[in-house]
């Protein structure tokens, strides 16, 4: 299993972001897709999460500003997180997750900074 992440950059307080990862590889249909982030000096916390059933589970700190969705096509899954009015405590590296089985799959993480 492989996971590629991209779209992380700098903005700018109040613009828009979106991230895309590419899980690819053989796994199980049933799975969770999600987004986690650590900014500097602290913990690796959820952002989202998308199951393979459509289930989504959003963190408060995010909550009403950002979108996460996926494409399921048949040799890739993708998910996608829509981040808008970005505020500069936004700023961390953001790392897809796939959780399949009792497994956890992690990308190589993009960072965001929100700076003016």
């Amino acid at each position: 299993v492989q996971l590629q992440a991209s779209g992380g950059g700098l903005v700018q307080p109040g613009d828009s972001l979106r991230l895309s990862c590419a899980a690819s590889g053989s796994f199980f249909r049933i799975n969770v897709l999600g987004w986690y982030r650590q900014a500097p000096g602290k913990q690796r916390e959820l952002v989202a999460t998308v199951s393979s059933g459509g289930s989504i589970n959003y963190a408060d700190s995010m909550r009403g500003r950002c979108t996460i969705s996926r494409e399921n096509d048949k040799n890739t899954k993708t998910v996608y997180l829509q981040m808008n009015n970005l505020k500069p405590e936004d700023t961390a590296v953001y790392y897809c997750n796939l959780k399949v089985l009792r497994n956890d799959f992690w990308g190589q993480g993009t960072l965001v900074t929100v700076s003016s």
